[in-house]
């Protein structure tokens, strides 16, 4: 790789280019100052960084040993809990307090709604799920399980009318919940209008008004289409008319769509989502977020023969029904997703050759690049508040979310922004972070506007951490363990006890079956009345029918509600999900470890080979799972855990590795670009990478996959180079 020199540092070519070609221009920035201020801040916080990371495997050590020490008895919580209060995994709890962040937009701070999760190195991606603030219910429902495939009601072909008035009854069925009218349903409507008597519906000869006329915000027209715009749990909702449309045209009224405010927030992700191995990769990364800020980045893909561009959706705008306007963004609220501070880099390498810790990169590359929305002043912006919002995933306790807060005090410092001007999204997917939750937000008190519940990676935290306690339960029974309904349940009962309700975001996890939208609809309104104001969908399609959930849900009065409530219980949340003696029986064993190198398999292959770092991936079962490297961080130490156990031995797992290859081999061999493992696994690096996870599960930091991943697919990177 090819370096410049900027004083002590070294940074490869391209991202010296993206800095000085693409992102300085327009900041005020010198290339030379903002290199001279990252080598700085990388002398100075670089080997605290490291510490910290130390820290994490000292903490493991002493676990590991007191487990050990009492082996076959059973669990003592409160022995537990004390061990971890004397080692200073448990921190002392302080005084109450309230958050205080200052210019955060609406929608992270007020308004309840779907947030998306894309991979940024993804530009189509990128731009769909930023523009995934606005979709047809019409066509959610027409395009997916919501509505019913069987029989006269399968999608087949081009348009079937039976399936058409199904999905046109069940959004009129939505409609009476969210925007009811006065003694009739909108399935009998045979015309719309406002008047002088408001918005009516005309049915049965009669005008029938709202229930509630204020809902009623306004109208648009363009051409023959018109559209009114109505409100509800502070989320807008469109009907649009056009005689002319394919379905408008069929019904009485002209409805040819009812389009809901969807996505109010999309999370960019430069982590779990994508496969950036190198500074090659992370130059695709930056210069995609980068585009998202400036407003120009643009996307080609081919359908039906042509050529179609991508690129940001403009603001919509309406008429009031007092002659004003009004203007509602068109775009959802971003987010940028850094990684953790675990990895490191060569696209930047210090004085002595050691590479510069990834999340500091992230935080003075992308929050350059941010600079360009903050500068702007006409045409659409990200943040009107005037601010850069952060999430920070995989943060293990208050130290180390202090630290980061200590590289955002950095970073403003570094390119002349306020204090406070990076907001953060602390990610509680982490164990040290869960059970000391209230003194994590506090390090970040004035610049919180995030907290999720990441139950995946939370789910691997909890058994490399425990990973010495005995065996675990099989991977679906962790769903129920008693510590995960405790954690979720805390999350939100100090997220509440904080006063982040009406300030910043309390956040629930993925829907990971993005094909399940039916089942999804049955049950993801769950967590808004767990007190979620938000909550990951893996589409833009899933973003528009959750929607619903919160049309569904008062989250405020909910949250009300559990503030009531006894919070969760530490003990509760320590309790590791263990066996404790039961016995599985061989069936259930091959079962379960066949599901776990099926699924770890069918992700890493993608990854090394193709470099995809999220995607849907068919489970043993055909099913189709959004997987990422939480979910494989889960499947790896829970086969990692009961080899060290005894629960099935080494040969059995690469038996089972040796056939599940196989499964998926054959589960993509529509693919063009795949390349099988299973004529040479020897010489596979995707399989050798499958294989390594599991063996050397125990070894990898806090079970963090991250490591291998990298090295395997740089491997295979230089392979292809040479051979090219």
């Amino acid at each position: 790789m090819t370096y410049r020199h900027f004083g002590t540092l070294r940074v490869a070519e391209p991202l010296a280019d993206l800095v000085e070609s693409e992102i300085a221009p327009g900041t005020g920035i010198d290339p030379t100052r903002f290199w001279a201020e990252y080598q700085r801040i990388l002398e100075d916080l670089g080997p605290l960084n490291r510490s910290l990371l130390t820290r994490r495997d000292d903490f493991q050590v002493q676990i590991d040993a007191w487990h050990l020490q009492r082996r076959g008895q059973a669990h003592d919580p409160a022995a537990y809990r004390a061990f971890l209060e004397d080692i200073g995994y448990i921190v002392p709890t302080g005084t109450d307090f309230a958050v205080s962040p200052q210019h955060v937009d609406d929608e992270i701070a007020i308004l309840a709604g779907p947030q998306l999760v894309v991979p940024v190195s993804n530009a189509r991606f990128a731009l769909n799920a930023a523009n995934a603030r606005w979709g047809s219910l019409y066509d959610a429902l027409y395009g997916t399980d919501a509505i019913p495939t069987q029989g006269g009601l399968s999608p087949a072909g081009t348009y079937n009318p039976e399936r058409g008035a199904a999905v046109i009854a069940k959004a009129a069925a939505a409609l009476d919940a969210v925007i009811p009218l006065a003694g009739a349903s909108h399935a009998a409507a045979k015309a719309y209008g406002f008047g002088p008597d408001g918005f009516t519906a005309h049915v049965d000869g009669r005008s029938v008004p709202l229930v509630n006329p204020a809902q009623f915000r306004g109208q648009a027209r363009d051409g023959v289409r018109s559209t009114y715009l109505f409100a509800h749990n502070d989320l807008h909702l469109e009907l649009v008319f056009d005689t002319t449309h394919p379905v408008g045209k069929t019904v009485p009224s002209g409805l040819c769509d009812v389009v809901l405010e969807a996505a109010l927030t999309t999370i960019q992700d430069c982590e779990d989502s994508v496969a950036a191995v190198d500074a090659e990769d992370k130059v695709g990364v930056y210069r995609n977020w980068l585009g998202l800020m400036k407003g120009d980045l643009t996307a080609h893909l081919s359908k039906g023969g042509r050529t179609i561009e991508r690129r940001l959706a403009a603001d919509r705008h309406y008429e009031t029904p007092d002659g004003g306007q009004l203007t509602l963004p068109g775009r959802s609220l971003m987010l940028v997703r850094h990684v953790g501070h675990l990895m490191t880099t060569d696209a930047v390498l210090d004085a002595q050759g050691n590479e510069t810790p990834e999340g500091i990169m992230d935080a003075m590359v992308a929050t350059f690049a941010a600079l360009h929305d903050l500068g702007k002043t006409e045409g659409p912006r990200n943040s009107r508040a005037g601010s850069i919002y952060v999430v920070k995933p995989k943060m293990h306790g208050p130290e180390e979310v202090a630290f980061a807060n200590t590289l955002f005090d950095r970073v403003e410092d570094a390119l002349g922004l306020a204090r406070h001007t990076i907001k953060i999204g602390v990610m509680d997917e982490e164990r040290r972070t869960s059970v000391n939750l209230k003194e994590a937000i506090r390090a970040v008190r004035e610049r919180i506007v995030f907290i999720n519940t990441g139950f995946l990676d939370r789910t691997g935290d909890e058994i490399h951490t425990s990973m010495r306690a005995g065996p675990v339960i099989p991977k679906d029974e962790i769903k129920s363990a008693t510590w995960l309904g405790a954690y979720e349940a805390n999350n939100v009962d100090v997220g509440l006890a904080a006063r982040l309700d009406g300030k910043a975001q309390i956040g629930k996890g993925m829907w990971a079956k993005p094909d399940a939208m039916a089942e999804m609809l049955a049950t993801k309104a769950g967590q808004m009345r767990a007190g979620a104001s938000t909550a990951w969908v893996p589409s833009p399609t899933a973003a528009v029918l959750h929607a619903l959930h919160y049309h569904e849900v008062d989250v405020r009065a909910q949250q009300a509600d559990i503030r009531k409530r006894i919070p969760a219980s530490l003990d509760a949340i320590l309790a590791p999900p263990l066996l404790d003696g039961r016995n599985l029986s061989e069936a259930d064993i091959r079962r379960e470890v066949d599901n776990n190198c099926q699924s770890i398999l069918g992700y890493v292959v993608r990854w090394i080979d193709q470099g995809i770092g999220c995607s849907k991936v068919p489970d043993i079962n055909d099913v189709a799972l959004m997987e990422d490297r939480a979910t494989l961080r889960i499947s790896s130490q829970h086969l990692a855990n009961w080899l060290l156990h005894g629960i099935v031995e080494r040969h059995q797992v690469e038996d089972s590795l040796a056939r599940m290859a196989e499964a998926v081999d054959r589960q993509n061999a529509g693919d063009p670009v795949y390349r099988p493992m299973a004529p040479n696994l020897a010489e596979n690096v995707a399989f050798a990478t499958a294989s390594a996870l599991i063996f050397e599960g125990l070894t990898q930091p806090n079970g963090y996959t991250e490591p291998l991943l990298h090295a395997g697919r740089r491997r295979l990177k230089r392979q292809q180079t040479a051979s090219a």
